[in-house]
C-alpha cells in the first residue's frame, strides 16, 4: 500500500479527526486548491468544494470531499 493509499484510509476510518495538512493532501492527489482568505476551493474535477481553513477540519467537510472523489 502506497502513502497515498494511506492517508486516504486513514481519513476514511476517522472522518472527526482529520488535520487540516491531511485534508489539503487528499486533495492535492486528486485535483487542486485555490487559496484565498478564511476559505479556500478544492476543486476535483468539475467539482467545487469551498472549506474553511481550520484545524482540525470539520467532519462535514470531509465527508463531502470523499463523496466528491467516490464519483470520479
Amino acid at each position: 500500500m502506497s502513502k497515498k493509499e494511506k492517508l486516504e484510509a486513514r481519513i476514511r476510518n476517522n472522518p472527526r479527526n482529520v488535520s487540516l495538512n491531511d485534508f489539503e493532501a487528499l486533495v492535492n492527489l486528486h485535483g487542486h486548491i485555490e487559496k484565498g482568505g478564511k476559505h479556500a476551493k478544492a476543486r476535483i474535477g468539475n467539482a467545487t468544494l469551498t472549506y474553511k481553513r481550520v484545524n482540525p477540519i470539520p467532519p462535514e467537510y470531509v465527508t463531502d470531499l470523499l463523496d466528491i472523489i467516490d464519483t470520479l
